[in-house]
């Protein structure tokens, strides 16, 4: 684990290295004025409005931050050669898979850490109110859905040619299961077609994981034994995605 975690190290300083952390910070300040917004507004409808749009927000930037990161982490050191003298270490091509996989999920997890902190404080401390235990729930959620996402990303990566490409591919994936995905089964039962709810049950459900209506509407906390369950579904679709790509990576040539 000691080679695993220094994988990681080298990942997350390459994170804030590079543009993403400048884009991280954009992202908080438009986080934080419109979340500000909710100041002007004494609609209840309105706030609420105000705060979905910016927990919105941070679920888009998550994705993009964690995505981007994740894309290139194999195809760089590819293209830099840097792969040859960090296998001949000896390091193991599973080793690398996870050191990159578990470097992506902690930068994106200090990410999602960062955006959550500017919005609870600056919520909070507009609406004097604050539900902590009902924030941690959700950034747990939203955290182990991104190692979901992680995992996922680095397949692609093995998959694609370009880290372009599994950018592009793995975000339009996501967006049309996080549309679509609750749909397929009522879709599949009422036009009696079976694939539709085949796919449902094949198919990673973010849903699962997303508590932004309950933390508008102070829904209050979900039963942990739900959470638990919901941890253990990523958990089961991360080790899948990692499956495979340690599979495909054992099986890649480094050298074309």
């Amino acid at each position: 684990m000691r080679n695993v975690f220094a994988i990681a190290g080298v990942v997350i300083k390459e994170l804030y290295r590079r543009k993403d952390f400048y884009v991280l910070f954009v992202l908080t300040a438009l986080i934080t004025l419109a979340a500000a917004a909710v100041h002007f507004f004494h609609e209840p409808n309105i706030v609420r409005y105000v705060k979905d749009l910016c927990l919105l927000l941070i679920w888009i930037a998550a994705w993009i931050i964690t995505i981007a990161t994740a894309a290139r982490q194999i195809p760089m050191e590819r293209e830099s050669r840097t792969i040859f003298p960090l296998l001949a270490k000896p390091v193991t091509r599973g080793q690398v898979v996870l050191g990159k996989f578990f470097g992506c999920w902690f930068a994106s997890g200090i990410a999602l850490l960062f955006f959550y902190l500017f919005f609870i404080v600056v919520t909070g401390s507009r609406e004097h109110y604050w539900p902590i235990m009902e924030y941690v729930q959700a950034i747990l959620l939203q955290w182990v859905m991104l190692g979901m996402l992680t995992a996922l990303t680095l397949w692609g990566s093995i998959i694609f040619a370009a880290p372009s490409s599994t950018v592009t591919i793995v975000l339009v994936a996501i967006f049309t299961i996080w549309f679509l995905g609750p749909h397929l089964r009522r879709i599949g039962i009422e036009d009696d077609q079976p694939m539709f709810s085949v796919a449902y049950f094949i198919i990673p459900h973010l849903e699962f994981f997303d508590l932004r209506e309950r933390l508008v509407g102070d829904w209050g906390l979900v039963p942990w034994g739900a959470c638990g369950l919901a941890v253990l579904y990523a958990a089961a679709y991360t080790g899948l995605f990692l499956l495979l790509t340690w599979l495909g990576f054992r099986r890649k040539n480094l050298s074309t």
